[in-house]
């Protein structure tokens, strides 16, 4: 059987059967008409089969008062009475011939049949398949039209109690054999249920179809994840809940099912990772933000690996979820989840613009401080879990994973710091808020300040304008006692540092370096005694080896012991100059400022003194480095520093 389309004026379009045979039956489907033959529908049809006969029986009697009504128009009077009661039985005596020649010849009267299907499941191409079948043609069924030919063949009542080997059957056998054994197929079908409802819920596709997703999700190759994209909101949900309802379903399964949907169905998701499902459609914005929280509350409730649902992922989803304008809720538990993988984020997924037209910062600092308090108290949570003596052996090991350890603490920290850094700059951001967000961590998180230092000296250098008290606030955030020699060296010379922080930075060098040089003294005491050797030789030479390298460092230790003394002769001269700019604070020369007025004036100070006593400090001085030379010195002579 050939088809040709044809273009109506008012109809749409309209199908014609060339078979070779005048059509004698029209089917007005939606906007479509379809030509097609009686006798090949009513065979594999009840529905249309019963329809016809009905036709067929009422047409005799409405072409007999069609024409009755004619002639009575012309004729008038008892004679036009009778008359037309004569016509009558000489009428009904010719159409009773006339439709027994009709079986006979098998010839109509040239009126064809009409029947309208408004509520046609599946639509025109559904119906055009299901004709097909009808006049013997091969139809292929697929994953995408065999929901859509079972709700025709029910509502056609193409079933076998009328024909065999019907398509009701064909259908049937097809979805359980073929689609419902691959979670891809049966996510298809279910997708094409959606505009098949109430008949195909009525039929129990829907149901069956949610169900293989879920038994056969863990079991099948995860190439159909990107397929759930597809589904409509109502549908997703059934399936999610489907699997939770599920023991055997991975918790890693429905975390990618959850992320593919995630990705695929909300816009500006797609864009910030840079994946988009092209034949998905643009939701509206109401959408897209139903959709996220829909999202958001399939979360699970616990710690995720963190091999699907990513820290990449949750940011991300966070952004978008501030740019919808989410409900708090939905915000609150996207932060939460976040800092539990607070420790793999990288600086790009924390710097979230600010979307709030309230904000004065660029980013959104307020949202990353929630983040890092988040994950401190999980950490305290995770630390009471992991102390209890009463917890179980599997609920003390889960603790123990779920707990920050002092390394994530430290990956944690260098985050916060990079992130100190790239928002320093911004000349909104106010001095009390830096502070705050640099003394979030613990003081164990850092090992070195030196971040916190870079970051102190963006911030000085984007806000010149500061006052005294503000400086000084900004430059408490540092812990002297941490910077390494570079920062040190680096903070000696630094003008937009505070002469307070300058000396402060010096007094703890000059500490660092008593403790080193103490330490290094004792050491050739506890490592004194002689080796043992496999022979006299060899433990003779091992002594004297031991000696000549103890003679060499007692003279380094002297050395430094010297530049001690020259370092406190120093600070005492500098103490006493700091006392004489002080007893002239009251009344300043033109071009300098009080030591403790910042500015422009400070660093002219902080640089006079230093012209003025010779202060040049060799970076020797820090504590990490005599702690190297005292460990290579060590490490020849076999002892621990």
């Amino acid at each position: 059987m050939s088809s040709s389309v044809r273009h109506g004026s008012s109809r749409g379009q309209a199908w014609f059967c060339t078979t070779g045979l005048p059509s004698d039956v029209v089917f007005e489907v939606h906007d479509m008409t379809f030509h097609l033959h009686k006798f090949p529908l009513m065979s594999k049809s009840r529905k249309i089969h019963r329809m016809l006969s009905e036709q067929e029986e009422q047409r005799p009697a409405w072409e007999r008062r069609r024409r009755r009504q004619v002639k009575s128009g012309s004729d008038g009077g008892e004679d036009g009475a009778a008359e037309t009661e004569i016509e009558e039985a000489e009428e009904e005596e010719e159409e009773a011939e006339h439709e027994q020649q009709q079986v006979r010849t098998g010839e109509g009267d040239g009126q064809p049949y009409s029947i309208a299907f408004s509520d046609f499941p599946g639509g025109p191409g559904t119906f055009e398949a299901a004709a097909k079948f009808c006049y013997g043609v091969r139809v292929e069924l697929t994953a995408w039209n065999v929901a859509p030919l079972r709700c025709a063949a029910e509502y056609l009542e193409m079933t076998e109690d009328h024909a065999e080997d019907n398509l009701a059957a064909r259908a049937e056998a097809y979805l359980d054999q073929t689609v419902l054994r691959h979670p891809g197929d049966a996510t298809k079908a279910l997708k094409s249920c959606e505009e098949l409802l109430p008949v195909a819920e009525e039929l129990g596709i829907v149901s069956r179809c949610v169900e293989a997703i879920a038994a056969r999700s863990s079991a099948a190759s995860r190439s159909w994840f990107d397929d759930l994209a597809m589904l409509g909101l109502r549908m997703y949900k059934r399936v999610m809940a489907a699997m939770a309802a599920r023991d055997d379903v991975r918790a890693e399964v429905r975390e990618s099912c959850l992320v593919s949907y995630a990705r695929g169905t909300i816009p500006g998701l797609s864009r910030s990772m840079r994946r988009r499902l092209a034949s998905t459609p643009v939701s509206s914005e109401v959408e897209q933000k139903e959709l996220l929280e829909v999202v958001v509350a399939s979360l699970p409730t616990h710690k995720c690996s963190g091999r699907v649902v990513t820290a990449k992922f949750l940011f991300a989803l966070l952004r978008t979820a501030l740019i919808l304008r989410a409900s708090d809720a939905a915000r609150t538990a996207l932060e939460r989840k976040a800092a539990t993988q607070l420790q793999q984020a990288t600086l790009e997924d924390v710097l979230i613009l600010s979307y709030s037209g309230t904000a004065e910062t660029l980013y959104d600092v307020d949202c990353v401080q929630r983040i890092i308090r988040y994950f401190l108290a999980e950490e305290e949570a995770g630390g009471e879990a992991s102390s209890s003596a009463a917890i179980e052996e599997e609920e003390a090991v889960a603790a123990e994973v779920a707990r920050p350890s002092a390394v994530v603490m430290v990956q944690v920290a260098k985050l916060v710091d990079s992130y100190l850094a790239e928002v320093a700059s911004d000349a909104n951001l106010k001095p009390a808020k830096f502070c705050e967000l640099a003394l979030l961590l613990p003081d164990h998180a850092r090992i070195y300040d030196d971040s916190v230092y870079h970051a102190v000296d963006i911030y000085l250098k984007a806000h010149p304008r500061l006052t005294a008290e503000e400086r000084d606030r900004v430059v408490g955030v540092v812990d002297c006692r941490k910077l390494t020699v570079e920062a040190c060296t680096h903070a000696e010379q630094n003008e937009r540092l505070p002469l307070r922080a300058v000396l402060q930075v010096l007094f703890f060098e000059q500490l660092q370096l008593r403790r080193a040089i103490t330490s290094t003294l004792l050491a050739p005491s506890a490592g004194g005694a002689p080796r043992a050797g496999p022979s006299e030789a060899a433990a003779w030479r091992g002594a004297t080896a031991l000696a000549q390298e103890s003679q060499v460092l007692r003279l380094d230790m002297d050395s430094v012991a010297r530049r001690v003394q020259e370092l406190e002769r120093e600070c005492s001269s500098m103490r006493r100059a700091i006392k004489k700019i002080d007893g002239r604070g009251g009344s300043p020369s033109p071009g300098r400022r009080s030591a403790d007025g910042g500015g422009d004036g400070s660093r002219h100070a902080a640089g006079g003194w230093r012209a003025r006593h010779g202060c040049k400090f060799s970076t020797q001085v820090c504590d990490s480095h005599a702690r190297n030379v005292v460990a290579s010195r060590a490490s020849r002579m076999g002892m621990s520093p």
